[in-house]
């Protein structure tokens, strides 16, 4: 972000502040095209820089704005209709240095989230460090080992209605520079909210653009997408209660690992070692004081202790894959005996599995034998759709879930 005076900066903040008390208020009091609604503020100006103060604290505003945030009305209601598409998308993704997320209410509607693409990542055969493919590199651990290829594992289709089981995995949108994205993440339990978890595990990719870029924006979470698993066709004009019937939840706070914001990049697998993400979300709807974990009913130990390949079964992805043969609609899931995939030598060793899954499932959790603890998350898989893999989660991942959770 361009540095800027420091009294012109705290104007900006608090117009911008101001605006996004604004914008709450008249998206939660009317919808798009409501020509009788009052435009005359219902606070003093006193009131609303208070109300301002008190939702830029809410929402998790940054301290320092980002430059191109909009300040007037105008431009904020634009924006929210979308049209900040057809600014310079690549100069303001290299900008969004702070990750800025306000409710806009509504504006991930059913149709929205049907017409979202997979964020994918893929990686071809040069990218793999295939120096000691087979090995065990002499000292019995899993660094700098790439095991053979696993054969495919088809992705079976997850028993609905999704809302009724112990997995609590949803759909995780954004809004990119390519257009809306999707990916998939899981609620985490939250050791400073025991059993009122707002918390989201997903992939560094899914919240971030990488090396060179900046933080996604209009992130949101919605918990066991679809549960009945209706035809992709239907979601258009389905009842949102059909679509997210735990609610949407926006990103509050967001982190990743420095190595994925230095070093991720879209193809070839860069960054993916350390691909890893939280969120920590907000519903949309105010109504309801129940957390993330209590409104779906569970939640997930994200595991840190990176166990070795050799002491684990099983590992299960989970996530609603969206690039062809799939479409987003339905979540899948496959489980295999973890081998070991490497990508640069200086990175952690990541685990691999086979699965067929597709771009979409990207950030979706993938839980131990006991279907209880998050391992790792989906991070890459190649263009053929025969394998994905994803982040050994270490102090890297730790130090991205604790700085979030104490912000909770």
């Amino acid at each position: 972000m361009p540095s800027i005076a420091r009294s012109a900066r705290r104007r900006s903040v608090l117009a911008a502040a101001a605006v996004v008390a604004a914008l709450t208020v008249t998206a939660t009091a009317c919808g798009p095209g409501d020509d009788e609604a009052d435009d005359k503020p219902s606070t003093s100006v006193s009131e609303g820089q208070e109300a301002g103060k008190d939702v830029k604290e809410d929402l998790g505003l940054p301290k320092d704005l980002p430059s191109d945030l909009p300040t007037s009305l105008e431009d904020l209601d634009k924006w929210k209709s979308g049209e900040w598409k057809n600014w310079d998308r690549e100069k303001w993704l290299s900008e969004a240095k702070e990750f800025f997320n306000p409710i806009i209410k509504d504006l991930w509607d059913p149709d929205r989230m049907k017409d979202a693409d997979g964020n994918d990542r893929e990686v071809d055969d040069s990218d793999i460090d295939d120096s000691e493919s087979g090995g065990d590199n002499g000292t019995g651990e899993d660094e700098g080992v790439t095991d053979a290829q696993p054969d495919p594992v088809k992705a079976t289709p997850v028993k609905t209605p999704y809302n009724q089981d112990d997995l609590p995995v949803g759909k995780v949108f954004m809004d990119t520079p390519k257009g809306a994205m999707v990916c998939s993440g899981a609620v985490v339990k939250d050791p400073n909210n025991p059993g009122r978890s707002n918390l989201v595990a997903t992939a560094g990719h899914c919240v971030h653009g990488g090396k060179g870029k900046g933080w996604f924006r209009n992130v949101v979470f919605v918990p066991d997408y679809n549960p009945k698993g209706l035809p992709n066709a239907q979601l258009e004009s389905a009842p949102k209660a059909d679509v997210a019937p735990d609610g949407i939840w926006w990103a509050k706070h967001a982190r990743t690992t420095d190595h994925w914001i230095n070093t991720g990049a879209d193809k070839g697998g860069k960054g993916a070692q350390q691909d890893f993400a939280v969120i920590q979300v907000q519903p949309e709807d105010k109504s309801s004081s129940a957390s993330l974990e209590q409104k779906v009913g569970g939640a997930v130990q994200v595991s840190f202790n990176t166990p070795r390949v050799k002491s684990l079964s099983s590992l299960t992805a989970n996530g609603y894959p969206a690039a062809p043969p799939f479409d987003g609609s339905k979540m899948y899931q496959c489980a295999d005996k973890p081998g070991r995939l490497t990508l640069d030598p200086q990175q952690p060793t990541m685990y691999r599995i086979g699965c067929t899954m597709t771009a979409g499932a990207s950030g979706g959790p993938w839980l131990d034998s006991s279907g209880k603890r998050l391992l790792s998350v989906t991070s890459i898989g190649p263009v053929t759709a025969d394998w994905l893999a994803g982040a050994r989660l270490g102090k890297e991942a730790k130090g991205v879930f604790d700085a979030v959770s104490k912000q909770s």
